[in-house]
């Protein structure tokens, strides 16, 4: 009993740090906080907060560190559900199971990822998640979603296509307030997904 209290402090302790870190990016950005700012915003001392975190970059680190291997879970366990949407739907009537989960884990922490993907957060975590699409495209050696080889294009700038218009829409739904549910941009990100940009605009039958 006394170590399941123990853990659920340091759950607590973490989870003050991390909301402090998020409320601070956002009012003054992530280069002007300091650990003083952070500790006082948690209301724990400076030894409290080493006891986790070597300085503010190995916070902001385990934060994103943290989300990818979530991501990364979903997409693990989902990912085969997207070759199987694929051959039978042919049309995102029905958006792709893995959109749904994506959108539910990004509205659950919705707070770190609006500050930390804003001009105020970390810019080179834009660059983790590219990286992070293209090992999933690509790279995911045993259910690579495409084949190097079927490429019509080069495939780096194809990941960046689709990583940097994937991120463009999550950064408008957290910034306008996620007025859409997360079934329903998932909806919407299926569907230019699916049929491309002109097909969504109407310019295109």
């Amino acid at each position: 009993m006394r170590e399941r209290n123990l853990d659920l402090r340091v759950i607590r302790t973490k989870d003050s740090i991390r909301n402090a870190l998020v409320e601070l990016m956002e009012e003054k950005g992530f280069e002007a906080i300091t650990v003083k700012d952070i500790t006082n915003r948690a209301k724990i001392n400076r030894g409290t907060f080493y006891a986790h975190y070597q300085d503010k970059f190995d916070l902001m680190t385990k934060c994103q560190e943290d989300i990818m291997q979530e991501m990364y879970s979903i997409v693990k366990q989902n990912f085969p559900n997207v070759m199987t949407e694929l051959e039978t739907n042919g049309s995102p009537e029905q958006p792709f199971t893995i959109a749904v989960y994506i959108f539910d884990y990004l509205n659950e922490n919705s707070g770190f990822m609006k500050a930390v993907l804003s001009p105020k957060g970390d810019l080179s975590f834009q660059t983790k998640l590219k990286e992070f699409m293209w090992r999933t495209i690509f790279e995911n050696n045993t259910n690579a979603l495409i084949n190097k080889e079927n490429l019509l294009v080069p495939g780096q700038y194809l990941t960046s296509y689709i990583a940097s218009a994937h991120i463009g829409v999550i950064q408008q739904w957290l910034n306008s307030g996620r007025k859409e549910t997360p079934q329903e941009m998932a909806q919407i990100l299926s569907t230019i997904t699916m049929n491309g940009p002109f097909f969504a605009a109407g310019l295109k039958k």
